[in-house]
């Protein structure tokens, strides 16, 4: 970066509130309703002393867990996960004293089902908190219902309806990013190295339609221009008729797509090209729980994958992703510890374990102790004034960034390319590179 890129880049992160000095310091600041003190993050966090709550009776989560439907792979490890973090906070003091009582509850992967299982949990179960929510539809389809019952409501997803304004106060985003800042870190990198003429396939949902607009304007701001775009139906079982729309001048493929189907999108895909293709650029959704090893993905050989936390350990050797991996059962290829055709949903199922330590430190920092209105509004106006989460145990995908007013964080993200049949981390972004104007600013609304 030249110097006077570098200056562009300071005063833009001046005007949004960050400074380059105060980007790694390490501590974070908690001001306005919070009880004062650094964000913990550092190695022994979990095991430091906290303020004892007012209470020692159990604090409630409900985790709002895909256990079927399209997202059940995911919410298989999204629950391995959570119940790693349960386990581990309990063991070490709970929560301001006080352990966790763990409630599941189903959604199906549906939206309907989902806004139905927050009232459950609100109405039935009298949770303290909600999280856990992924795909991006039941995410629209829940989250409103959270804000109607004043439920503090975390979805672990990436969705951009969250810092875009869509739901209430009482939503937030706080232990992993959203799709827009993942593609803002990424695209100079992509287009730069891999080529300016873009075609995207991407899912025809929410979700997709995120990739869509956002990669999309990054590709015109990037002086990249998109070719063409090629929406799936998310049940689709066979992509064949769809490579043909591809133009013969693309350059880079761009493709993001999950599900049961997507073992086949990437074989047929394969047989599509064969050795003449296009550089192939996608998100790890498309292999989430697929082994990249599996007959009929060679021709992978070669092509770049986002990923959020890398599958690999040799892709993030620190002391708390190893921890971690430990903890959730997640070996250093990536497989589950007691079943190596068990590939696990890596570059999103740390966002439970994030999320679990974001909701812990907020409630010690507040003084929580019972979900009335003054204790939520506490606990809400804390989080939001809080401004760094750091690596450590507790955030082991690396520093955050939380943003109040848009109830969102931002984070460092990686660029791997798949050589040997694995994924090799070639790059990684800073949270800088993550950084756009915000739309929203739920400080605004009334609680």
């Amino acid at each position: 970066m030249t110097k006077k890129e570098t200056d562009n880049k300071t005063t833009q992160l001046r005007r949004q509130g960050v400074s380059r000095r105060g980007l790694f310091k390490g501590a974070a600041l908690a001001s306005g309703a919070a009880a004062g003190g650094l964000v913990s993050g550092i190695i022994p966090s979990p095991f430091t002393p906290r303020a004892a709550s007012a209470t020692d009776k159990p604090l409630k989560l409900g985790f709002q867990a895909h256990r079927t439907g399209i997202g059940a792979g995911y919410g298989r490890w999204y629950e391995r996960t959570t119940k790693a973090a349960v386990k581990l906070i309990n063991e070490t003091g709970g929560i301001g004293g006080r352990p966790i009582e763990l409630i599941v509850e189903d959604d199906g992967t549906d939206p309907k089902r989902g806004a139905e299982v927050v009232e459950k949990f609100a109405n039935l179960h009298k949770v303290d908190f909600v999280f856990g929510t992924l795909f991006s539809h039941v995410v629209i389809g829940s989250a409103p219902r959270a804000g109607e019952l004043k439920m503090p409501y975390f979805v672990v997803s990436e969705t951009p309806a969250v810092p875009n304004g869509q739901f209430s106060r009482y939503v937030f985003q706080a232990g992993t990013s959203d799709v827009r800042s993942q593609m803002t870190a990424i695209a100079k990198w992509v287009l730069d190295k891999l080529g300016k003429k873009v075609t995207m396939i991407f899912p025809d949902y929410a979700f997709g339609y995120a990739h869509r607009d956002y990669f999309g304007a990054a590709v015109k701001a990037n002086g990249a221009e998109m070719k063409e775009l090629i929406p799936i139906p998310p049940r689709e079982s066979s992509f064949t008729k769809y490579f043909p729309r591809i133009p013969s001048d693309t350059e880079l493929l761009y493709h993001v797509m999950v599900g049961p189907g997507v073992l086949t999108f990437v074989r047929e895909m394969g047989e599509h090209f064969g050795n003449n293709r296009p550089q192939i650029f996608g998100f790890i959704d498309s292999l989430e729980g697929v082994n990249i090893a599996s007959p009929g993905l060679e021709f992978l050989e070669g092509t770049y994958f986002w990923e959020g936390f890398p599958r690999y350990a040799d892709g993030l050797p620190t002391r708390a992703a190893d921890f971690y991996r430990q903890k959730v059962g997640m070996t250093d290829t990536g497989t589950y510890v007691d079943d190596p055709k068990d590939t696990a949903y890596a570059s999103h199922m740390f966002g439970c374990w994030e999320t679990l330590f974001a909701i812990k430190q907020t409630v010690e920092q507040s003084g929580y102790v019972d979900p009335t209105a003054k204790d939520k509004a506490a606990f809400i106006e804390t989080l939001e004034n809080i401004r760094w989460f750091n690596e450590g145990i507790e955030h082991p995908q690396g520093h955050k960034l939380f943003r109040g007013g848009s109830h969102q964080a931002h984070a460092e993200q990686y660029i791997s390319l798949v050589e040997n049949q694995r994924l090799k981390v070639v790059h990684k972004t800073s949270i800088e590179d993550s950084l756009y104007e915000p739309e929203y600013d739920y400080t605004k609304q009334p609680l």
